[in-house]
């Protein structure tokens, strides 16, 4: 008996309502052609890329990449040794600049003698107009431990305060450097939730963070580099399909000689009764296998994960 399939379509892993921004909006900020050298070492290798108003984009690659390098180049706290860094239109460094920026930074080492409350006091006092302190607490969980020492508090809760102190300005751009460490499941989709609204209401966020189910689940532009280069860029789904493909699973009476001829295959696996087929255009691959095999049944399609293409694209 014939198995009748749907074939799925592989949407973006962006949040609901969001309207990608046009490839033409002024970029909120931007670098270009920019290589860094430290002494011998090139960090980045002619580097360009561009965040655009209300995007999640996740910056990912293996350390010594040069993710830091590129975070630290738009933050103002190192300059290129050729190229060019901007945000806002602005030089980085820019006193009025950098009130429209916030940071969610590993390096951030900040008195752990202070209260919490202290913190969020202290830093919202830097800004022009700063959100309002009840809804810094509300955004980052901190209910209940607003009176409490920074220096008392778990892995996860200085986490959420660091996250609040770089919301304290009510930022345009935002860099979140790793957010999630140390968090429970519960806290980690809070926070994911915090991010997408923050996209939503036209906040730019960049995301460097090793939990690619973090980056597949809130970029809506997935930027990998290696070696200083950017390898691949484009939406968690392309970034998926455009390297190892989807999986077809079945029984079917076809060959593995066979399904090895048909176009964008990439790998053809016998388990069983059932066999595996990996291409880069599952549906048309689908298609021509229920053409040649009526009885095909126990049809399975399923998407790579972002952990496999990361790999394949940071070997080189």
């Amino acid at each position: 008996m014939a198995t009748t399939a749907t074939i799925p379509v592989v949407r973006s892993a962006a949040p609901q309502n969001f309207t990608p921004p046009l490839a033409a909006a002024q970029p909120v900020a931007q670098l270009t052609s920019v290589i860094k050298r430290y002494k011998a070492t090139t960090a980045l290798d002619g580097l360009s890329l561009a965040l655009r108003p209300g995007e999640v984009v996740a910056l990912l690659g293996p350390n010594g990449a040069g993710k830091s390098t590129a975070v630290r180049l738009m933050l103002g706290l190192t300059s290129p040794t050729s190229g060019q860094a901007r945000i806002f239109g602005a030089d980085p460094r820019d006193p009025a600049t950098r009130t429209r920026v916030g940071a969610m930074l590993q390096v951030a080492r900040i008195p752990e003698t202070l209260k919490v409350r202290e913190h969020i006091d202290l830093f919202r006092s830097y800004y022009p107009h700063p959100l309002p302190y009840a809804e810094i607490v509300k955004i980052a969980q901190l209910q209940g431990i607003e009176d409490r020492l920074f220096g008392q508090l778990s892995g996860g809760q200085k986490q959420r305060v660091l996250f609040a102190l770089a919301l304290c300005g009510d930022p345009d751009l935002i860099f979140l450097d790793e957010p999630t460490v140390g968090l429970d499941i519960e806290a980690r989709r809070g926070l994911w939730a915090q991010i997408r609204s923050l996209a939503a209401r036209g906040k730019t966020v960049l995301l460097t963070t090793h939990y690619l189910e973090e980056a597949d689940a809130l970029a809506h532009r997935i930027v990998v580099i290696n070696k200083g280069r950017i390898v691949s860029e484009g939406t968690p789904s392309e970034i998926k399909s455009s390297t190892t493909g989807r999986k077809i699973r079945c029984h079917t009476t076809l060959t593995a000689g066979y399904l090895r001829t048909l176009p964008t295959v990439t790998a053809v696996e016998a388990s069983g009764e059932h066999i595996t087929v990996t291409a880069t255009h599952a549906e048309n691959v689908v298609r021509a296998m229920l053409t040649a095999d009526t009885n095909l049944s126990s049809l399975e399609i399923t998407s790579p994960a972002l952990e496999d293409a990361f790999l394949e694209l940071t070997s080189i």
